[in-house]
């Protein structure tokens, strides 16, 4: 009896090792595929064009699901984030071309977190409609700053900047590859840390107060504090994101670029993959870059533009476009991600049947 309890003890003890290593496989296999397999065999244009701009998109997902889904406050001021990160980063560089890449984008990040904290103010006082009415403000001041003061854009006529040479330790990333892996690199590193946040302390205090905020304040958790630093992390990932749009994506930026209908994409990527998720971010920023796209080539399939002039086709589908949001949104309120891991479970649950 005993012998048969000391042998079987080890087994019962090495039981949760398997699932526990299966989030580290998946994300091995992300890695191999995402640094090895999209560089070598992804042409320029789909680098460019679709896989760049998705994964930049997937990141400012990431940024406000943090803010939104984790700590339940929102944000209609996304992009003004995401504009003075860009525009910290271009005269950072200009002005000390000393720094390396990677403290120009720490640096980006930092400035775009203290603006998010001083906008986040409002958060202590008021919530909801009011708090994402609040938030606007930032969309509309940084436009305004941009483009009445030329000393950001380096006095250009244009007020627009351009992507500085893009290197790093004597590697030029100006190439549709070299674009690519510096984007996906800083979003690898901001997924890791974004997973840390949420899993810490802070992360947990954040859905605390989401769920129930006098219940938080009750036990102890310091909410004014706490919301501060939603505001503040969630800005460093998208002043960030930012700089990756201008720079990695675009090649140029100007104060227009990041302007209300950029922040609603973004709402629209959170609200389409789900919120309190992180990589379900992901499949919000494809359904939002991919289905203009779609749209395109059916219009093309199927040689109706002969029923109206650009414009009207254009319109065209941006109904579509509204309408597919809304049936996505009615059909599954908790986002792409909710419907693939429901769908996953029923697969596994057959699974045990057969």
């Amino acid at each position: 009896m005993t012998t048969i309890e000391q042998g079987a003890a080890p087994q019962t003890a090495a039981l949760p090792a398997g699932p526990a290593l299966v989030p580290l496989a998946l994300a091995a296999i992300g890695l191999v595929v995402a640094f090895g397999v999209v560089p070598a065999v992804a042409t320029d244009y789909w680098l460019s064009s679709i896989i760049i701009p998705t994964i930049v998109m997937g990141l400012a997902g990431i940024s406000l699901n943090l803010l939104q889904g984790y700590a339940g406050l929102v944000s209609l001021g996304s992009a003004a984030f995401m504009s003075v990160g860009v525009f910290s980063a271009y005269n950072l560089i200009l002005r000390a071309p000393f720094l390396p890449l990677p403290v120009v984008f720490v640096l980006a990040g930092l400035i775009a977190a203290a603006v998010g904290v001083f906008f986040g103010l409002p958060a202590l006082r008021i919530k909801g409609f009011y708090l994402a009415a609040s938030t606007l403000g930032a969309q509309f001041f940084f436009q305004w700053l941009f483009t009445n003061y030329p000393w950001f854009s380096n006095n250009s006529q244009s007020l627009t900047i351009s992507a500085p040479r893009l290197e790093f330790l004597g590697h030029h990333l100006q190439s549709p590859v070299g674009r690519y892996l510096l984007v996906v690199t800083v979003t690898a590193l901001l997924i890791g840390l974004a997973f840390l946040v949420v899993r810490s302390r802070l992360g947990r205090e954040w859905m605390a107060i989401r769920d129930q905020e006098t219940a938080a304040s009750v036990l102890g958790i310091r909410v004014a504090r706490r919301k501060l630093e939603a505001y503040a992390v969630s800005s460093f990932f998208l002043g960030v994101t930012g700089v990756l749009w201008g720079f990695a994506y675009l090649g140029t930026a100007d104060a227009h670029t990041y302007n209300l209908d950029k922040s609603f994409q973004i709402l629209f990527i959170v609200l389409i993959g789900g919120t309190a998720t992180i990589f379900g971010n992901f499949l919000g920023a494809a359904f939002i870059v991919l289905t203009p796209i779609l749209l395109d080539n059916i219009v093309l399939a199927a040689n109706i533009a002969y029923l109206g002039d650009q414009g009207a086709i254009t319109n065209l589908q941006r109904v579509i476009f509204g309408a597919i949001i809304i049936l996505i949104l009615i059909k599954e309120p908790d986002g792409l991600s909710a419907l693939i891991r429901r769908g996953a479970d029923a697969v596994r649950a057959r699974l045990r049947k057969t």
